[in-house]
């Protein structure tokens, strides 16, 4: 009976630990779209609010790892888009949260592109030092000499 009152311990404390530390990462992501879209309706930049709500949320996720602005954006926007009744004025504000994604989208095709184009020339110089090096090989000493003078 005993060993079955620690396992039941150790399931409960296995359960409720994770769900008390996910809660907290929610709340701070939820209060934080809360700051930004507050901010931005009441007429702040976007950098102020967007300063603001990532300042908290930093602050309340805490732990051994930092949040990046990317995630922080990301928590914003999954806050609006989960409760839309609440922050059905916050759309609007939500692209400024992520501006440049088809730079970054650009940005990656074209480096692929030039990957591609420095592999090509690679394969181009090889072909073509193979190729002179079976042309020198046609080329015997006494050929050299016959024509040297």
């Amino acid at each position: 009976m005993q060993r079955f009152k620690k396992k039941l311990i150790f399931f409960t404390l296995g359960i409720i630990v994770p769900l008390s530390l996910q809660t907290s990462k929610v709340n701070a992501g939820s209060f934080g779209a809360e700051i930004f879209c507050t901010m931005r309706d009441g007429g702040n930049d976007h950098e102020s609010s967007w300063d603001a709500a990532y300042t908290y949320i930093k602050k309340q996720k805490g732990g051994f790892f930092k949040v990046s602005p990317k995630q922080a954006a990301a928590q914003i926007t999954e806050s609006v888009i989960r409760d839309r009744e609440t922050f059905s004025y916050c759309v609007e504000y939500l692209d400024k949260l992520h501006p440049n994604r088809q730079q970054i989208r650009d940005l990656e095709k074209e480096k692929e592109r030039k990957e591609k184009e420095a592999e090509e020339k690679e394969k181009k110089r090889k072909r073509l030092e193979k190729e002179l090096e079976e042309t020198n090989e046609n080329f015997s000493e006494e050929t050299i000499e016959r024509y040297s003078y």
